[in-house]
Order: C-alpha cells, then sequence, then structure tokens
C-alpha cells in the first residue's frame, strides 16, 4: 500500500451481510483483502446489529476489537473461563478470533463497531472519540488509519464531511474540525514487518 491521499466513502459504498453464524447482520465499512490469501481479510472494519445474545462467529488466526456504539451493553463468556465485559458507550474489548465466545445482552439490542485484523498481517487499536464542538481532531500518520463517523457534524479545510461515512488514511496524517454532535471511531493499524 502505498502512500495516498485520503479516501472518504459514503453509506452507498457499504455492504450488509448476514454474520459467519448467521446470527445477525453486519454492514462492512471497509475490507482488505490479505496479500498472501486473496479470498480471506487482512483487515475488515464494521458495524454489528446485535439483537439477541449467542455465540460469536469463529476466524481462527484473526484479532478482533470490538466497541460498543449504542444500547446497553453485552458481557462476552470465553470457552478458556475468561470473562470480558462491555457495558459503557466508548468501551473496546480485545479478544482472539478463534476462541468460542457466548454473548448475553445486558439491556436489549445493540450496535457494535468491530476492528478484525489478520494476526500475521497487521496489530491494530480501536478508539471512540467524542470531540467538544469547536475542537480540532489531530489523526496521527499510521500504516493504514479509518475513522467511521458515526454522527455529528465533520469537516476538514472547510469541506464538510458525510455523516456516517468512512475516512481511509494511509501513511497521512490529517487534521479535522468537529461540529455539533460529532462522534467517531478511530482504528490505527500498523503493518506486520517480516
Amino acid at each position: 500500500m502505498g502512500t495516498v491521499l485520503m479516501q472518504i466513502y459514503t453509506i452507498d459504498d457499504f455492504r450488509r451481510m448476514p454474520w459467519a453464524n448467521g446470527g445477525g447482520m453486519t454492514c462492512e465499512l471497509f475490507r482488505l483483502p490479505h496479500p498472501a490469501r486473496p479470498e480471506a481479510f487482512a483487515m475488515r472494519f464494521s458495524v454489528a446489529e446485535v439483537e439477541s445474545g449467542g455465540p460469536f462467529s469463529h476466524f481462527p488466526g484473526i484479532d478482533r476489537h470490538l466497541g460498543l456504539l449504542d444500547g446497553g451493553g453485552m458481557a462476552l463468556e470465553r470457552d478458556d473461563g475468561g470473562h470480558l465485559l462491555l457495558d459503557g458507550l466508548g468501551q473496546v474489548v480485545s479478544f482472539a478470533g478463534e476462541i468460542g465466545v457466548q454473548c448475553r445482552l445486558l439491556a436489549g439490542p445493540l450496535r457494535d463497531c468491530n476492528l478484525m485484523l489478520a494476526r500475521d498481517w497487521g496489530r491494530g487499536e480501536l478508539a471512540r472519540l467524542a470531540p467538544a464542538h469547536g475542537e480540532t481532531v489531530r489523526l496521527a500518520a499510521a500504516d493504514v488509519a479509518l475513522l467511521y463517523l458515526q454522527r455529528g457534524e465533520w469537516t476538514r479545510d472547510g469541506q464538510a464531511l458525510p455523516s456516517g461515512g468512512l475516512l481511509l488514511l494511509e501513511n497521512e496524517a490529517a487534521s479535522l474540525l468537529a461540529g455539533r454532535g460529532a462522534v467517531a471511531w478511530r482504528a490505527t493499524v500498523r503493518r506486520v514487518r517480516a
């Protein structure tokens, strides 16, 4: 992936699809094929609608980062005996995709944000941004950075950005101005070097 200018995606570019295990629906915001396994992904960024509890899909070799967008949260019980609690807006939990996970909703349906990375390709972080009106948000350069503009007003160099859209930056820093009600999710990815 070379150096390119920021790319902007809108809801018309996203793909809605059932979960791998058929238990719900996902809106795939961005997918990058794995360079060694084109049928698989190196990186996937999505928003899931979770209507009821149940098992998570298995993704061997994938590291998952899960953040709570809307709703009352969930408790996750892992097959290895571990427990994760996702019960605050903006909270993020991480786990290996090959571990079996059972989900129990804490207070009805919710939406979550998913960053999934092939372990042999990259490492990443997921974070919620909720800046004050008029605040400048500076995004540091990274191998790959994705910014999902969940809601509110965002501008760059005076240009309005689409609410609900996605920004893709590769090896590029950026500054955005937050307007009323601005909330976004930032995925920062660094490639694994051989």
